[in-house]
């Protein structure tokens, strides 16, 4: 009798406010170790985006069509809830820096201990992404400044449609 394999599922969580060409490389490299990769949006209350959750979902939806195995939600719950909702074990999340890393231990450590079942796995960002961020990319937008090298090409006609309409920051 054939053995049923259980599908090993990860959550990749964030705002992805925009998503980043490192945020691309941290799901292109998790998509290969696991059946399924959540790349999950984080509704966060506490920030001010730039895009909607609903326009982060689509924007991850098309620059990530070429991965058969990624899925794209939202949520705004305990990550550790949403975990249990999707039956995932595994959260993913990129480091780029050592400070990353202190702030990224403290969650996984609070998200282990609020769920034991759950495990955190840290992925390096590509040296090249080191110093990329969500932020750097809007600030670079704010000025109509070139995003190209930083961004999925649909990332960046959206971020040009957004700032079109508004003047660069004094």
């Amino acid at each position: 009798m054939e053995q049923q394999h259980e599908l090993r599922i990860a959550v990749y969580p964030g705002s992805f406010d925009p998503v980043t060409r490192g945020h691309m490389d941290i799901i292109q490299r998790a998509s290969r170790q696991f059946d399924r990769l959540v790349v999950a949006v984080l509704n966060n209350t506490s920030k001010n985006p730039l895009f909607t959750v609903e326009e982060r979902k689509e924007l991850l939806r098309q620059a990530t069509q070429h991965i058969p195995n990624i899925e794209i939600d939202s949520f705004r719950d305990l990550l550790v809830n949403y975990m249990d909702y999707k039956q995932a074990h595994v959260i993913v999340r990129g480091i780029r820096s050592v400070t990353d890393f202190e702030y990224e231990l403290q969650l996984a450590s609070t998200n282990h201990k609020l769920n034991s079942e759950v495990e955190t796995i840290f992925m390096m960002t590509n040296p090249k992404y080191s110093y990329l961020s969500s932020s750097v990319v809007k600030e670079i937008a704010t000025f109509h400044g070139d995003v190209s090298d930083l961004v999925p090409p649909v990332v960046e006609v959206a971020l040009r449609s957004k700032y079109r309409s508004k003047p660069a920051k004094a």
